[in-house]
């Protein structure tokens, strides 16, 4: 991979860091963003470290403002934008759906669906003028099937998946690809508040056919082989990553 210019959301911890250094050991110019200066300064720093130039954002991807802003400080900074991986979200507020309410709804979807398309639109608004990049937004398991107490995580997880497709039919018109890695259970603090005790995530662990948990690295993974010209003939997918979860 050339050195591309890399936007990553939600770069703090778990997926989105460990994706961030994946890029850094490609020697990719990176921002990331996320809620708190000092734990993204500490990762600019860390990044920096291995090689790749990076500069770190404060956003809340709920604001459009704070959108705008980011992309508009990684073209003046880098003066392009290659790649945008909008992995940004929050588990919201786990329970049945008789509990649900307008303010638990809006946990989940403002940072999930709203923040995920208010990324792309303004991705998308420097890619379509450069005539290129590459999106892959981050999906789950709970984006293609249900779960119980799950309704909301699992609703904004399906909308991603539908948006993310629908914008690739988009942004081929420009030669942008928008494409969505679907983790299933990942060894992050998020599994680890979703299960609620460790005898519940080795009852998550134990439904997977490869018989472990996902390492964000192997996520990573998969995110740069989409995001590469290795994939350049490969829009609007979505690749499940989840060691079988979903081969049934």
């Amino acid at each position: 991979m050339s050195k591309p210019v890399v936007l990553i959301t939600g770069a703090l911890t778990g997926i989105g860091r460990a994706t961030g250094v994946a890029f850094a050991q490609e020697g990719a110019s990176i921002v990331i963003s996320g809620r708190h200066d000092e734990a993204g300064q500490a990762l600019a720093a860390e990044l920096h470290r291995l090689g790749a130039e990076a500069l770190f954002v404060k956003v809340d991807v709920r604001h459009e403002a704070d959108l705008r802003n980011l992309v508009d400080q990684a073209v003046a900074q880098f003066g392009r934008l290659d790649i945008a991986v909008n992995n940004a979200g929050s588990e919201g507020t786990p329970g049945p759906v008789t509990d649900q309410t307008p303010e638990t709804y809006a946990a989940s979807f403002d940072t999930n669906v709203l923040g995920t398309l208010l990324s792309m639109k303004h991705e998308l608004r420097v890619m379509q003028a450069q005539g290129s990049g590459s999106i892959v937004n981050i999906s789950s398991t709970m984006g293609e099937r249900g779960a119980a107490n799950m309704s909301l995580y699992a609703g904004s997880k399906h909308a991603v998946e539908g948006m993310t497709k629908s914008a690739a039919l988009e942004a081929a018109a420009f030669g942008v690809r928008v494409n969505a890695v679907a983790p299933g259970p990942v060894e992050t603090d998020m599994l680890a508040r979703l299960a609620g005790s460790p005898e519940k995530k080795a009852a998550f662990v134990a439904a997977i056919p490869l018989k472990r948990g996902g390492h964000p690295s192997e996520i990573a993974d998969a995110i740069l082989f989409l995001a590469s010209d290795k994939a350049a003939f490969i829009t609007g997918q979505i690749i499940r990553v989840n060691g079988g979860k979903t081969a049934s």
